[in-house]
């Protein structure tokens, strides 16, 4: 008989990908769009938008919208915890591969160009 997929697994299946955890270490500081998230990961900003759909699908990210631009933030800030206990484990200081620049060139959204306030439902 073959197990089902519960929640904890797929939770656990989306933390075992790089630019999953990279895109979850970004928005420890605050919500972002996609592409500033592209930007700051040097990537498509298709792959990162294939990477969000299966934060998404775990219950990880939440976004919403604003404008023409997507701001995603962690639905529950607790899990950035858990990414933080691996990272002590491995010996590590938590936070140090964080990626949450605030202004990063090459992304257009209003955030990096100056255009606009922090995001509506920043953490803090």
């Amino acid at each position: 008989m073959k197990p089902r997929l519960t929640q904890e697994a797929l939770v656990f299946r989306a933390l075992a990908h790089p630019v999953r955890v990279a895109i979850l270490e970004t928005v420890r500081r605050r919500p972002v769009c996609v592409c500033h998230l592209a930007a700051v990961l040097d990537c498509p900003q298709a792959y990162i938008s294939q990477q969000l759909a299966t934060l998404r699908r775990a219950g990880l990210i939440e976004g919403h919208k604003d404008g023409a631009f997507v701001y995603y933030k962690a639905r529950d800030y607790s899990i950035l915890g858990m990414i933080d206990l691996v990272t002590r484990y491995l010996g590590r200081v938590p936070g140090d591969a964080s990626t949450g620049a605030d202004r990063v060139e090459g992304c257009a959204c209003p955030e990096c160009s100056g255009e606009a306030t922090p995001a509506k439902g920043a953490r803090g």
